[in-house]
């Protein structure tokens, strides 16, 4: 490819509701970076962004929310390559890919990070770059950096109505830059009645917090949940009030009302958080950094339910094959070896009882794959996704459900690990080094992503370069499983993962205990 650029006073220039921003023109896609959506004072709801005069640069990335705890991804860059960017709590603003400024309605996909709802930002991943799926599949592509941990997810509301959602305002910031998108898009080539929401881990639990949230609704006409869905919904209690926590920091700071903690330096209100959060968990008190409910978000739908007025959404839902469980370390060499060598490995680890109960039935779900990959399956997510995907069906929801199921090649044979798919999802899997495998790569990019544009596209993921893929009902889960080959599978693993979540408990610690032996 030539590469082109272009940057001047008549190219990629846009006219939003609050002024000019002026982007760049790069191998014929408009970009745009750091585009403000809203503004707001700490603990308090967004407002909408002040009107500028002249012309908003938006050629940089804007500010990245700060973490409550300074632990930057300093390993498995192979898995996992990361971006690290400048940190303000003044971090409400997004960036745009879009083929042409022309007014067409092109499909809009609205990426939603990772990192639970206290860390990470819309550039954290290599992956997370939103040119190629804009010029590929021509659609307008959006990223989002919002309010997290206390900044976003600080329950005050006990100390002023003032206060009354400052527990969910890291998803009012995201309901903004809906609003956003909806007032604007159109001037960047895009349909404001066509916005798929898509979002990986944390992101995809932002998805069900919106669901659940009735200021989304209407801003948004589909969602692709990646390996959102937790055991026993959003980890953490929100059972109490943010009241304890709430005392305790003004004490811990010394000062005298929230009026005094909204205006505390960060670092010393993430500093006081890490220093009395050990003991209030031991409490059972609420810690913050997840959604909480209340009249502005309903809670959690494993819990309570989908609300009505969402289920008209259409979703893709879906996990991978090791998740959390792929990163643990490896006990044999699958290049070389036998089935027997693996079944052994599963007896050492699980003792012989629990191999006996698990490996026939791992065995007939997964004939493909050596008896010892059962030490690397998923159940954290995949066991309340199963619920979700029912749930959801049984309430009348539209859902198609997906298995990412194609081992990588780091190691001699990693399975999928927790943000493998995103790569593929993206078009992106040219950024990450461990994904490379001949003849199966680019079979899986595409499959993996004209799934998503015809998601984007129609609210049906199904194409020609894969099987026929149905939505699930209450009874039957219908799972596209992408890996070699791509199938569908019909409730393949019902049997599998209780017995397996019965199996595996303790199996993690075993595991890493042998790596420090």
């Amino acid at each position: 490819m030539e590469h082109v650029f272009a940057r001047d006073e008549k190219t990629a220039v846009v006219t939003t509701e609050a002024g000019k921003v002026r982007g760049y023109l790069y191998n014929g896609i408009s970009i745009f970076k750091g585009i403000r959506y809203a503004q707001a004072k700490r603990f308090h709801a967004p407002e909408p962004v002040r009107p500028w005069e002249g012309v908003w640069d938006a050629s940089n990335y804007g500010f990245v929310c700060p973490y409550v705890d300074k632990k930057p991804w300093l390993s498995q860059e192979l898995y996992l390559p990361h971006r690290y960017w400048i940190t303000d709590e003044d971090c409400q603003n997004l960036n745009i890919w879009t083929p042409a400024c022309d007014g067409e309605k092109r499909p809009v996909l609205v990426w939603l990070h990772g990192g639970g709802f206290n860390m990470g930002s819309a550039i954290e991943m290599a992956a997370y770059d939103g040119e190629n799926m804009c010029r590929l599949g021509q659609v307008v592509v959006v990223s989002v950096n919002h309010r997290l941990n206390l900044l976003g997810y600080f329950d005050l509301s006990d100390f002023g109505e003032e206060y009354a959602n400052s527990g969910n305002a890291g998803t009012d910031d995201l309901i903004a830059a809906l609003r956003w998108v909806r007032d604007n898009i159109e001037r960047f080539g895009g349909d404001p009645e066509n916005v798929t929401l898509f979002g990986q881990s944390g992101g995809g639990a932002k998805i069900t917090a919106l669901l659940q949230s009735p200021g989304a609704d209407g801003l948004f006409a589909k969602g692709i949940n990646m390996s959102g869905v937790l055991q026993n919904g959003v980890v953490g209690s929100y059972a109490k009030s943010g009241r304890r926590l709430g005392e305790v920091m003004m004490q811990e700071l010394g000062v005298h009302g929230v009026k005094e903690l909204e205006t505390v330096p960060y670092e010393a209100l993430a500093a006081a958080f890490r220093k009395v959060r050990t003991a209030l968990e031991a409490e059972g008190e609420y810690l913050g950094n997840q959604p909480r409910p209340n009249e502005f978000y309903e809670g959690d739908p494993l819990a309570v339910g989908f609300r009505k007025e969402s289920l008209h959404v259409p979703l893709m839902v879906g996990t991978t094959y090791g998740e959390f469980s792929a990163f643990l370390p490896l006990v044999f060499d699958k290049r070389t070896a036998t089935a027997q060598e693996g079944r052994q490995a599963v007896s050492e680890i699980l003792g012989e009882e629990k191999a006996a109960e698990l490996l026939p039935v791992f065995e007939r779900i997964y004939p493909g794959r050596n008896p010892g990959d059962v030490l690397y399956l998923d159940t954290l997510f995949r066991e309340p996704t199963m619920r979700y995907v029912r749930k959801r069906a049984e309430q009348g929801g539209r859902v198609y459900s997906y298995l990412f199921d194609q081992d990588m090649p780091i190691d001699g044979g990693r399975t999928p690990w927790h943000c493998a798919d995103i790569p593929f999802v993206f078009h992106n899997t040219e950024h990450v080094p461990g994904v490379q495998q001949k003849g199966m790569t680019d079979r899986l990019e595409s499959q993996l992503f004209e799934s998503v544009l015809a998601f984007a596209r129609k609210g049906d993921p199904g194409h020609e370069g894969i099987p026929e893929w149905p939505v699930s009902t209450s009874l039957e889960e219908h799972t596209m499983v992408f890996g070699s080959p791509t199938e569908l599978r019909s409730n393949h693993d019902v049997e599998l993962i209780p017995l397996a979540q019965k199996n595996l408990a303790g199996s993690f610690e075993k595991l890493l205990e042998r790596k420090k032996a």
